[in-house]
Formats: structure tokens, C-alpha cells, sequence
């Protein structure tokens, strides 16, 4: 059987649009004589009527128990922001009003919580981003301070301006003066780059030292692997109670489903990693989340890159009763000016 969309003739295509375009604007079931009325077609109701037949035929209309208008159901809305509207990239006008109400000079993770509370307030729903690892970003300097035999200190500044100091159990005592030979060779051949690059390319190191280097290197990747370990990404969310002013979300119960995912944050962290591994902006709408609280919900997510490379990804939650053609290019553009930001303190990998 061909595609739903190879089934729909112009004037279905056409009416659908309008329908959907209504609907979200107005939230209130359409009818025939309302589409007559706004679609521009120049079609009798009656001629509307049967287009919706086939429309709910089809599943991407339902008519409401109450009503003899039609609503979109998950399908409809999959087709509309598939085949039935276009979206441009987004502009410089766009990127310079979005980018002044994006905060300055707060590093990464001030960075992100304004992104998620300018996605959160301009499209009315939830702003998301996932913060990536500390392992994604590059260095600048480093210092290892000894506290007892075998508790060092690690006091790490990245390039995006963000300082960690983490208290490390080390496999074995070092002296002062090995803990700053660690840190000033580290610091003289490594600065600029990501962790899981220095840690490579100190082992290739390490197999082709001499005795006079092999001791300092050996520190160091003892040093380094413990000084960053791996870790899981976490998600920033802004904006839950705004899905209170949804009529579409009133369910008390369904409420709480949402928040208590956005709390949790596992589930909705693997869909957004979901997303990161995928090219351009992603849309999941209802039950295509996989996410049981989010049924009632659509997820507009794109990545923030630097160099190519993804960080994370950052994005919309709220119904799917949702400014999808006002949505899409806001998130797109704030992910690229993510990207910008933390383009200009981090190097090429």
C-alpha cells in the first residue's frame, strides 16, 4: 500500500494544512464551513465534507464524540510537519534576537540554563538541553596539589572557562615534585585538547618513552584517567509549570506523569541522546517518543555542535497542539547559537 501522502490529491493536501493550521491556532474542533470559509478553495461544504471523510479514513482527522468538527490526530500532525510545511533556515535576524537574550560570559552551564529558559518562554512549553560530559571540552590548564599519601587534589580549567576541582585516590603515593612534572608536561604539550585525545596519546607516548620520561609520563596517565572519569550526561530542564496553562495537558494525572519524568530524567535523557546521534532537528509527536508520559506531548529537539562535533542536544516539550512552523526554526537557531558560543573558547579537535 503507497504512503498516506501519496494518497492525498492537492486539495486534500491543501485542506489538511488548513485544518491542522486552524486547529492549532484556535484549539477548537473544525468543521466543514470554517474550512470553506479559510482554506481559499473554491469548493462547495459539501465537496469539504467528503475530503474529511477520506481524511478520517485515513486516520489523520478524528472527530470528537462532541463536536462534528475534526481535530488532528498523531498522524495528521506527522504528515502536516512532514509534507505540508516548509521551514527555512533560520536567519540572521532570527540568530540576533534570539542571541541577545542568550546570557554572556557565564561559561557552558550558564549558557545552557539560558537556553532552556529562552526555548521555555518563547515557545511557552519546556526548554530542554543535555550538558555534555567534561570530557568533551579541552583544557587550558591544570594543577595537581597533594593532600595526604594518596588523596591529590585536581584543579582543572577548561577552555570555556568552567573550573572543576575534584579530589582524586590515586593508585599509589606521589611526591610533590611528581605531581608538578605531571601537570607542567600536561599542561605544556596538551593544553587545547579533550581529555579522551590526551589519554590516547599519552599511552602512544608511554610505549615509546625512554627511562628519563617514562616515569613522568606514567604519572600523568595515572593522574589524567582518574582526574575526568567518564560520566553520564545530564539534562537541563526549564519551564514544567507552564504546561499547567495547557488546556491540552488539564489532566491532573497526566501532569503529574510529565513531571515526574522530568524529574527522573533517565527516559527523557535517552530520547534526547536519541536525538544527538541523528542529523538536524528531530520531531516526535505523541506516542512516538516511546515515553508513556509524554504521550500527549511533541518533542522538537536539534544538536549543538562545535567543529562538527555534537555536544549535546537542546530542544522543545509541550503539546501537539504546537506552533510547529514558529517552533522548529527557533530551536534550530538556538542550537546554532549554542554552537557559536561555545565555538569561540573551544579549538579545533
Amino acid at each position: 500500500m503507497p504512503p498516506v501522502t501519496d494518497r492525498l490529491d492537492p486539495r486534500a493536501r491543501h485542506l489538511l494544512r488548513s485544518l491542522v493550521q486552524q486547529y492549532i491556532e484556535h484549539g477548537e474542533p473544525v468543521g466543514s464551513r470554517t474550512l470553506a470559509r479559510q482554506s481559499g478553495l473554491d469548493v462547495s461544504a459539501a465537496t469539504i465534507r467528503n475530503i474529511m471523510a477520506d481524511l478520517e479514513e485515513l486516520g489523520l482527522v478524528a472527530a470528537p464524540h462532541t463536536s462534528a468538527g475534526r481535530v488532528p490526530t498523531v498522524q495528521g500532525y506527522r504528515v502536516f510537519v512532514d509534507s505540508l510545511i516548509e521551514w527555512p533556515a533560520p536567519d540572521e535576524a532570527l540568530l540576533s534576537a534570539l542571541g541577545r537574550q542568550l546570557p554572556q560570559g557565564q561559561g557552558t552551564q550558564g549558557l545552557l540554563a539560558g537556553a532552556t529558559e529562552l526555548l521555555s518562554s518563547m515557545s511557552h512549553s519546556v526548554g530542554v538541553v543535555t550538558v555534555p560530559q567534561r570530557a568533551a571540552f579541552a583544557f587550558r590548564h591544570i594543577e595537581f596539589v597533594s593532600i595526604d599519601a594518596q588523596r591529590v587534589l585536581v584543579v582543572i580549567v577548561f577552555m570555556d572557562h568552567e573550573v572543576q576541582n575534584r579530589i582524586i585516590q590515586t593508585r599509589r603515593p606521589y611526591t610533590p615534585e611528581e605531581l608538578e612534572q605531571a601537570s607542567n608536561y600536561l599542561n605544556r604539550h596538551y593544553a587545547g585538547r579533550t581529555w579522551p585525545e590526551i589519554r590516547a596519546s599519552l599511552l602512544r607516548e608511554l610505549k615509546e618513552a625512554r627511562s628519563a620520561l617514562e616515569r613522568t609520563l606514567a604519572a600523568a596517565v595515572d593522574l589524567s584517567e582518574q582526574a575526568l572519569p567518564e560520566g553520564s550526561e545530564d539534562v537541563l530542564v526549564s519551564g514544567q509549570t507552564r504546561l499547567m496553562d495547557s488546556p491540552d495537558l488539564a489532566d491532573v494525572e497526566r501532569l503529574r506523569g510529565l513531571f515526574e519524568a522530568f524529574a527522573q530524567k533517565r527516559e527523557l535523557l535517552g530520547l534526547l541522546e536519541r536525538c544527538a546521534r541523528a542529523q538536524g532537528v528531530r520531531i516526535f509527536i505523541g506516542e512516538e517518543t516511546g515515553l508513556a508520559p509524554l504521550g500527549g506531548c511533541t518533542v522538537v529537539t536539534a544538536p549543538y555542535a562545535v567543529n562538527g562535533r555534537v555536544l549535546g542536544v537542546l530542544g522543545v516539550i509541550g503539546p501537539t497542539r504546537m506552533a510547529y512552523e514558529q517552533v522548529i526554526p527557533m530551536v534550530q537557531a538556538t542550537a546554532e547559537l549554542v554552537g557559536r558560543a561555545l565555538k569561540t573558547d573551544t579549538p579545533p579537535p
